[in-house]
Formats: C-alpha cells, sequence, structure tokens
C-alpha cells in the first residue's frame, strides 16, 4: 500500500514498468476526485522513456479507477466504495502536437474510467472463479480416489465376510458336530475333558464368527428387520430353557415374571429379540458365581433413563421393557459407559476370566436401535451385581383381541424320542467333511445312511429303499430345484416309494 505499480506499453513495444511513491501530492490530487484531472507533463506518473530531439511533451490527463472486488458488491446497490481502492489511469496527447483536452474529452475519459473499473472487475471474478474451478477439479479427483478406495475396501470386507460365512463357519460347525459325537463314545477322564475343551472353544469361535457377520451387516446397513407375528411368552419361556441348563450346572436359580398386561401375540422380529434376550441373560449367568437372576417383561409408560428417548405409544404398537437383574460380579460405574464399545470389557476378574469378544452387548445395542428403543445398565459397583435393561416398540397384533387358544396353529405334536432305527437315508453333499458330520449325526441316531458327493451320483444311487434324500443346496452353478424335479420324475409310477427331500444349508 506504499507504492504504485505502473506500466505502459506503446506502438507494440515491450512494456515498462516501475514505482512511485503513493505520497505523491499528485496522486493524493487525483484519488481525492472522480473527476478526470490534468497534470503536469514532468510529474513522475507520466515519466515515458527519453525522446529524442526536443520536443514539447503533450498535455496529460489522469483519473482513478475504482477497483471493484466481488466481496464488496451489495445486495440492490452499487458497489461499496468506502475502502477507497483505486488503479491510477494515465493519458497523453502526442508530443509536440497543439491538441489540448477539451471538456467533453475529459467526460468521456471519466465514463471510460468506469467501463475499465467493471472490466477489471469481471477480470477478477473470472479469476476467482477459474481458481475455485481448478479447486473444484483437485477436490473432484481426490474425492474419485477416495471412492475407489472405499470400494476396494468393501470388496475386500464383502471377500472377508464371504470366507468367514462358508469358508470358516463350515468346518467350525464340522468340529462342533464331530466333538459332539466324540462325546457319546468310551473315553478316558484325560481325553474326555480335551474333547470337553475342544467344543467349548469350537462354540466361543462361532459365536464370535456370528457376531462378526452381525455386526458387519448392521454396520453397512444391509441387516433389516424381520417382521411376523409370534407369541411373545413363549419367547420368554424358550429362552430360559435354553439358559437353565447352565444355571443349574452353576445352582443359579432364574426366575420369569410376566406382568399381566403384556400382550401374548406381538408383531417383530422373534429371532433378533430372542438374540438380544439371549445375549442378556446369558451375560447374566456368565457373571454370576452364586445369588440368583430374575427376568421382568412389562408394558413401559414412559421413559426417565434417556433424554434422547421418548416412549410415544399408539394404539397399533407399545414398548416392551425388559429388566434382567443379576447378583454377579457388578460393573464399576466409569466402566458403563464403555461397555456397549465394539470389542469392550471390563477389567473386573470375572469378565477376564470369562471369555467372550465384547461383541454381544454391542451387537444387542444396534438390535435395540433398529426396533426404534433404547438399552443401558445400572450397577452400584464391583461385586454387588448389576441390571439391564432394554425397551423396544413391538406392534399389537390382532390375535391379542382374539381368544389365546383361537390365534394358535394346531401342529402336531413331534414326539420326543422319535426311532429312526433302521431308516435308509441318502446324503448328497460335495463337502467331505460336512458329508462325514451328517452321516455321524443320522448313524448316531439309528439311520442307515448312503453318501454321494455329486447330483449326477445322487440321481443314480437313489432308490426305493430311500426314505429319506439330504440335498446340499450350497452347491454353485447347480438348480437344485431342477435336480428335485428329476428325482420326482424317477417316481412317478411308484409315488408312494418317491423320498422325502429335505435341504441341507
Amino acid at each position: 500500500g506504499l507504492e504504485l505499480q505502473l506500466s505502459y506499453t506503446l506502438r507494440h513495444q515491450h512494456p515498462v514498468e516501475y514505482t512511485v511513491p503513493i505520497q505523491l501530492p499528485v496522486i493524493n490530487q487525483v484519488f481525492g476526485t472522480s473527476r478526470a484531472v490534468k497534470i503536469s507533463p514532468n510529474s513522475p506518473v507520466a515519466r515515458l522513456r527519453p525522446v529524442s530531439g526536443k520536443y514539447m511533451l503533450g498535455e496529460v490527463v489522469a483519473v482513478r479507477v475504482p477497483l471493484l472486488h466481488l466481496s464488496n458488491f451489495q445486495i440492490n446497490d452499487w458497489p461499496e466504495l468506502s475502502t477507497k481502492r483505486y488503479a491510477l489511469m494515465v493519458l497523453m496527447l502526442p508530443s509536440d502536437s497543439a491538441r489540448q483536452w477539451h471538456v467533453h474529452e475529459l467526460e468521456l475519459v471519466e465514463v471510460v474510467a468506469d467501463q475499465v473499473a467493471v472490466a477489471l472487475s469481471h477480470a477478477a471474478i473470472l479469476e476467482e472463479s477459474m481458481r475455485a474451478r481448478d479447486l473444484l477439479m483437485e477436490q473432484n479427483v481426490a474425492l474419485d480416489l477416495a471412492r475407489r478406495e472405499a470400494e476396494t475396501a468393501i470388496r475386500a470386507r464383502n471377500d472377508f465376510l464371504a470366507v468367514m460365512n462358508h469358508e470358516m463357519r463350515t468346518p467350525m460347525h464340522a468340529i462342533i458336530a464331530l466333538s459332539s459325537l466324540l462325546q457319546e463314545t468310551e473315553l478316558t477322564p484325560e481325553q474326555r475333558l480335551m474333547v470337553e475343551t475342544i467344543l467349548k472353544s469350537s462354540n466361543l469361535l462361532a459365536t464370535l464368527m456370528n457376531d462378526v457377520l452381525d455386526l458387519s451387516r448392521l454396520e453397512d446397513g444391509s441387516l433389516q428387520l424381520e417382521l411376523g407375528t409370534f407369541n411373545l411368552h413363549t419367547l420368554f419361556r424358550e429362552v430360559l430353557n435354553l439358559i437353565k441348563p447352565i444355571a443349574v450346572v452353576k445352582k443359579l436359580p432364574i426366575t420369569l415374571n410376566l406382568a399381566p398386561d403384556l400382550p401374548e401375540f406381538v408383531v417383530g422380529d422373534e429371532k433378533r429379540l430372542m438374540q438380544i434376550i439371549l445375549n442378556i441373560v446369558g451375560n447374566a449367568v456368565k457373571f454370576s458365581k452364586q445369588g440368583s437372576i430374575s427376568v421382568t417383561a412389562l408394558v413401559t409408560k414412559s421413559d426417565t433413563r434417556a433424554a434422547d428417548f421418548f416412549v410415544v405409544p399408539t394404539g397399533s404398537h407399545f414398548y416392551l421393557r425388559v429388566k434382567v437383574k443379576d447378583s454377579g460380579a457388578g460393573i464399576n460405574p466409569q466402566d458403563i459407559p464403555k461397555i456397549f464399545t465394539k470389542f469392550a470389557q471390563t477389567q473386573s476378574l470375572a469378565t477376564r476370566s470369562s471369555g467372550g469378544s465384547g461383541l454381544g452387548l454391542a451387537i444387542s445395542k444396534r438390535f435395540v436401535n433398529l426396533m426404534e428403543g433404547n438399552i443401558w445398565i445400572e450397577s452400584d459397583g464391583l461385586g454387588k451385581g448389576c441390571t439391564a435393561i432394554f425397551d423396544v416398540k413391538l406392534g399389537i397384533s390382532e390375535r391379542s383381541n382374539e381368544s389365546k387358544q383361537s390365534g394358535i396353529p394346531k401342529v402336531p405334536a413331534i414326539p420326543r424320542h422319535s426311532n429312526f432305527t433302521g431308516l435308509k437315508v441318502l446324503v448328497m453333499d460335495e463337502n467331505g467333511v460336512s458329508r462325514m458330520v451328517t452321516k455321524g449325526l443320522l448313524v448316531h441316531l439309528g439311520c442307515e445312511v448312503t453318501t454321494v458327493s455329486s447330483n449326477e451320483e445322487c440321481l443314480r444311487v437313489v432308490s426305493h429303499e430311500h426314505k429319506v434324500v439330504f440335498m446340499d443346496v450350497c452347491i454353485p452353478g447347480v438348480e437344485n430345484y431342477q435336480i428335485s424335479l428329476r428325482i420326482h420324475e424317477k417316481f412317478t409310477k411308484q409315488r408312494h416309494q418317491r423320498p422325502l427331500l429335505v435341504a441341507l444349508s
């Protein structure tokens, strides 16, 4: 702001550039008015390169040119000029010329100065827009790179999940099944202990695989609730039947309290709700060495626990509240906020010695959120037990208004100890380990089992002696439905001898 950068070009010659101090009286004189001003030809701002010979210098006028910037433009107004930012335009008549500046020419110079001001502002806007375009292009390149990296990461994750879902879970289930069969044989105490350890470790690993798969589907948004009508009371009793064998071993009594106004038939995702309750009750059993566990289910009218969660019951749905209270290891109050974080575990001795991946509660929280609910834990500290509470939104089924028996479909009772001795079964599975596991389980039930490894072999071997055919449906590139039709066609004349077809996933 202390100097003026001056430049000029005459008759297409190379431009001449130099500077003059901005405090010169002539500059203050020109900047002080919007009119064109005549100035001395000998002024520094009118200096040209030396002219040969003795010529009389022509008259010179100077006028200020407002420097208009985009940020100075006001809506419905002229540009704001209070900043006093100007350029200087100098015009001179030819040397040794008798011409002089006339009044109308000075007015024309003032108009030209305004036009130059607008042209300079347009140039500034254009330059700014080009800079913005260049910046946008750089951002687009960066975004495109980030998108490609994200797509690569998604493909890698999907490949990993596909391997975990099939290639890892299949042999894990085989280990669990074979270990279970091995338990039924005569073993020394040391062998039995080893088999039980293998079985326990395999179950832990299988649970971790399922948790990771569920969590991945939750995080990428591909997991959706599967809504349907189910018996809520029966669900709670099934959870207790699953948990009780473990609790009995630890001598932990479990009590179930269902509120009188709790609807029997509801609409929701039965599998996910069962998974949540199993997880929380399972944790209560896992972290309790003595005492008791209580499970309470009721219809909640309001929620005072979470500020960001409000229960708004209507005629078509209600909020189920489940409380699971135990007298186990308890949790430090400062650890409670971390308890729903992935792979997070409290540092109590009970937690460290109990195993687990720290995914169960994180997944439960995601499921609860999908059901428009909230989950939290209350504890007074280590050794004082804790209470896990969650609310979820469920629909009210029309069956609730009917008699409780009328809505229950009549399903024939399945005998608890069915006799399969001598039943001839055909198993088709391309995976040799799975084939061996399935055969082992069926032989354990007393069946006579034939195994094949392909659909063609299955079609060739199957006969009227086989009462059941187990078919693997995970074989790539094979239409199992077509194979089923061909088996049906094979028994067109003897329909009563046609085997039952069972799909193995």
